[in-house]
């Protein structure tokens, strides 16, 4: 038998051996291995094993609670609200807080159009859990006092707006509406105003109801700012229309949609946090997985309060939960069954709704003494979504009139200070209307012209949106466009002046120079420099002259 020495040369100088003695080594069995110098026994072995293992069902268990969770946000909508809060009080929401509280945040901060489902699923949970519905009120005022530190626009109306609908739910107190709100006109700019404006629309009603001294002192803030002057115009706009909608009554703004109604209230919990409390704590800690050594007893606990929450057959999967949530009264009438059951399906292609708010903002547009009425009445009457109708039926109510009045252009500078949804619906109607003006009679092509020079004079819309439009060039003008694009410059020039109309048309914006004074070639150059000079405006083609000159 050849000796240590002789074995190690030999497997030193052919590795190839080395690695086949290797692997046709016996293997010493796991009981008798050590570790780090030390042995382990066949039982420890065993037991650290399995608690590899439930560690890791253990985070199985949480991945899929937090997936699941955020899949039955997503889902949640008015008509499918009451099966996802089923569905949701199914999950474990007392591990699972932190999770939930962080996914209906971040889902309404993308969505702000469904703050009032997801504030309607919270007030579910809080009356069934009110830990969570505190937590969730905690993380909001922190994100409210954060955004409000930094200037972040964005934030602070998300949070503001999520903190409307829970007080508006009973969720939160009203004292906290008013805190919230006296922070935001303290000191007032025109982004902390906007915010508290889009406030008060939304949990006024409630306000009015159960602290209107309160609201009261709030209106006199606002009404201080108003007179004070010191903000800007399109701001007043807001402060003012706030009170329009304050004198009728909040009306289009119910603090709880029927749909929504879930709780009643008798059965909510409110909770009372105070804005300036620096005790708060969010608990980020929640939002983290960490092994629990209780997991299993706590599992078989949530189960127990299930029960007790959603009836005695609920079961893992949620079908066949009892009823958590209010339901509406059902009648015992087996037609009347069907006939709800008819009335689910049908669907109104009719346009009907259309046609009601057409006549209705025409009938407001032609009642009212000024614009400033008519601005104030419109707000109450025009839905998020309905901008560009209200656009399009100011235009039509002005081919009503014989003449242009001023009227109109007033009215449609107030819009687009009110919201930027009305400049991008004014532009969709200037696009629509440029496209077809070989179908319009000469006068209609003066009052719109001199319409929309009253909103480009007054900056209520941006020039590229509009004039970015318009490419004076002999191929894509045609006779039409040419007198519309004539007038339009011309009443242009007697609102702003020639030398700030040519700033405008040649150094504010690049894009508006280059559609007005085409720089492709010689020709369009030529072709537009001799269209304004014809129309009387040779002063503002001195630049376009001068690139001609050098070219």
């Amino acid at each position: 038998m050849e000796s240590s020495r002789e074995h190690r040369k030999r497997t030193r100088s052919n590795p190839s051996v080395a690695r086949e003695e290797e692997e046709t080594a016996p293997r010493c069995p796991a009981s008798k291995r050590v570790s780090g110098g030390i042995y382990v026994p066949p039982h420890s072995e065993t037991a650290a094993n399995n608690d590899d293992e439930a560690a890791y069902d253990e985070r199985r268990s949480w991945d899929a609670l937090r997936k699941s969770l955020t899949g039955l946000i997503n889902r949640a909508t008015p008509a499918h609200i009451r099966h996802v809060a089923r569905e949701l009080l199914a999950e474990n929401l007392v591990r699972g807080r932190g999770l939930l509280c962080r996914a209906l945040m971040r889902s309404q901060a993308a969505c702000p159009a469904f703050t009032d489902v997801f504030a309607a699923l919270a007030a579910v949970v809080n009356a069934k859990i009110p830990s969570v519905g505190r937590l969730l009120l905690v993380r909001l005022v922190l994100g409210l006092r954060r955004a409000h530190a930094i200037g972040d626009r964005h934030q602070l109306a998300a949070a503001a707006g999520f903190v409307a609908h829970l007080v508006n739910q009973g969720v939160a107190h009203d004292l906290l509406a008013l805190e919230l709100v006296t922070l935001l006109l303290d000191e007032a700019t025109e982004d902390t105003v906007d915010v508290a404006a889009a406030f008060i629309t939304e949990c006024g009603a409630t306000l009015r109801e159960s602290c209107p001294r309160g609201l009261d002192a709030v209106f006199d803030t606002l009404r201080a700012i108003l007179h004070d002057g010191n903000v800007d115009r399109r701001v007043q706009f807001v402060i003012e229309d706030l009170f329009a909608l304050r004198r009728a009554q909040f009306k289009g703004h119910p603090p709880v949609r029927p749909e929504l109604d879930l709780i009643k209230p008798e059965d909510q919990v409110t909770h009372q946090i105070e804005l300036c409390d620096r005790q708060l704590d969010p608990e980020v800690h929640l939002d983290l997985f960490k092994p629990s050594p209780s997991f299993f007893r706590d599992e078989a606990a949530y189960e127990d309060l299930k029960r007790g929450m959603l009836g005695e057959d609920a079961g893992d999967n949620g079908e066949s939960i009892q009823s958590c949530v209010e339901e509406p009264d059902c009648s015992d009438d087996e037609s009347g069954e069907e006939e709800s059951e008819t009335d689910s399906v049908i669907r109104d292609d009719t346009e009907t709704n259309l046609t009601n708010l057409r006549r209705t903002i025409y009938l407001t547009v032609m009642s009212s003494v000024d614009s400033e009425e008519a601005g104030h009445k419109l707000m109450s009457v025009v839905r998020p979504g309905q901008e560009t109708e209200l656009c399009s039926m100011l235009l039509e109510c002005r081919r009503k009139e014989r003449a242009y009045t001023r009227y109109y252009g007033q009215l449609g500078q107030r819009l687009c200070a009110i919201h930027p949804a009305y400049q991008a619906g004014f532009e969709a109607c200037f696009a629509s209307h440029y496209s077809t003006l070989h179908r319009v009679e000469t006068n209609e092509l003066r009052a719109t012209a001199m319409f929309f020079a009253h909103l480009l004079a007054t900056d209520a819309l941006p020039w590229r949106g509009v004039l970015g439009r318009v490419r004076v060039t002999e191929d894509d003008t045609t006779s039409s466009s040419r007198i519309f694009i004539k007038m339009l410059f011309q009443d242009l020039s007697e609102h702003l002046g020639v030398s700030v109309l040519s700033r405008k048309m040649n150094q504010d914006d690049t894009e508006v120079r280059d559609a007005l004074f085409p720089r492709d070639c010689a020709k369009n150059t030529r072709f537009a420099i001799n269209f304004f000079t014809a129309i009387g405006l040779g002063s503002v083609t001195s630049p376009a002259r001068e690139l001609l000159l050098q070219s």
